[in-house]
């Protein structure tokens, strides 16, 4: 297997390394900070006008047509420097209005995505549907031949507070239809009946309630045909997985962890100095995986399981690196407000976050061993 980068994109690494040299500062990757939000959107509209957000877009869509490599370096240079994460309008919610979407949709949406003045939060988790999502209940129903109304909420949503829409996954279907009676809407945030509610995260950060109450949309929203819903998510997250987890966050987290163990006068206690030559191995490790997995989407091949490992050993990984710093005995380590107890707080929620480790075991026992449990 070729781990490699070829020169084009390497060259393309170099102008990213350039352009994050004015952004090393907004620390957008775990929006620390009142003004990150703002700072995050300059941001993506920055990297819009650069044509940064539509790297592996088809060109008959207004993309560049480069492989998912481009992308992955970007993403995975914005994690190092902590400035931000891929944001979801151009990455699963474009893909998926490319191929799921009518003309009218990819014409309306498209230009404001690629140029990163359009921004969408996900509506996926419910209180009883956080990793099964074919349990969601929050409910659309056709009212007329042109309009749905909503009714319920969605929690734990990232950036609804700032975002300009948010892409639904609601139940059309029978209340038992599982995955088969699903259907994606786009809904204005700011539309009559809609209400987004503060959830503060144990790291300082925020995510959101977001409640439909009576809130009509019309069916020109829908994506996909009704019903259809699940096709929808699945297929937008699997051309997405190379930039979901970059590893390169993780060589970062084990700098900052080092840079303090050497101004914590730990740097010569030879226990402090296996344990950080230990935990490099395992950062090698999962880029390693990290690039099996690019290889697997560069080429086609199926990608679920290549994503559920990469996942699984990455998150597990940050509370590794974070947990280091307390066993190494330091104080500061369990001082609220310090980068290291900070870090050890936002690596557990990094686990939990887009399908938690009990979630990666079970697709991977699933679809690479063939184990279903007992019936």
């Amino acid at each position: 297997m070729d781990f490699g980068f070829t020169p084009e994109e390497e060259e393309f690494r170099g102008e990213v390394l350039e352009f994050l040299a004015d952004h090393r500062d907004l620390n957008g990757f775990f929006h620390r900070g009142e003004n990150t939000a703002e700072g995050v959107r300059r941001l993506y509209r920055a990297l819009g006008e650069r044509a940064w957000l539509s790297l592996s877009w088809p060109v008959e869509f207004g993309g560049r047509g480069l492989s998912p490599a481009y992308e992955f370096i970007l993403w995975d240079e914005m994690a190092y420097a902590r400035a931000a994460r891929p944001p979801m309008g151009p990455g699963l919610v474009a893909k998926a209005l490319m191929t799921h979407g009518t003309a009218r949709q990819c014409e309306r949406f498209l230009p404001g995505l690629r140029l990163g003045r359009i921004n969408f939060a996900l509506g996926y988790s419910e209180p009883d549907a956080g990793s099964d999502l074919a349990a969601v209940r929050t409910r659309a129903e056709l009212v007329s031949d042109h309009e749905y109304e909503i009714n319920g909420a969605k929690c734990w949503t990232s950036n609804a507070h700032w975002a300009d829409y948010i892409w639904l996954l609601c139940r059309t279907g029978a209340a038992d239809s599982r995955a088969r009676g699903l259907s994606v809407l786009i809904v204005p945030l700011d539309h009559p009946g809609v209400s987004v509610s503060p959830i503060p995260t144990h790291e300082g950060g925020r995510l959101n309630e977001v409640r439909f109450d009576g809130v009509r949309v019309p069916v020109d929203n829908r994506v996909g045909d009704e019903n259809a819903g699940w096709q929808v998510v699945a297929s937008a997250l699997a051309v997405e997985r190379h930039v979901q987890f970059p590893p390169k966050r993780l060589r970062r987290d084990l700098q900052d962890l080092v840079d303090w163990v050497r101004t914590s006068g730990l740097g010569e206690d030879p226990v402090v100095r296996r344990r950080l030559f230990d935990l490099a191995v395992k950062v090698a490790e999962a880029e390693a995986l990290g690039l099996a997995l690019l290889g697997e989407i560069i080429s086609g091949e199926p990608s679920a399981v290549p994503a559920a490992y990469h996942k699984l050993a990455g998150t597990l990984l940050t509370q590794e690196i974070a947990r280091s710093a307390m066993e190494f005995g330091s104080t500061e380590a369990l001082v609220k407000g310090t980068d290291v107890e900070f870090m050890w707080r936002q690596a557990i929620l990094e686990t939990i976050g887009g399908g938690t480790s009990e979630v990666m075991r079970g697709l991977v026992a699933r679809q690479a061993f063939g184990l279903h449990g007992k019936r």
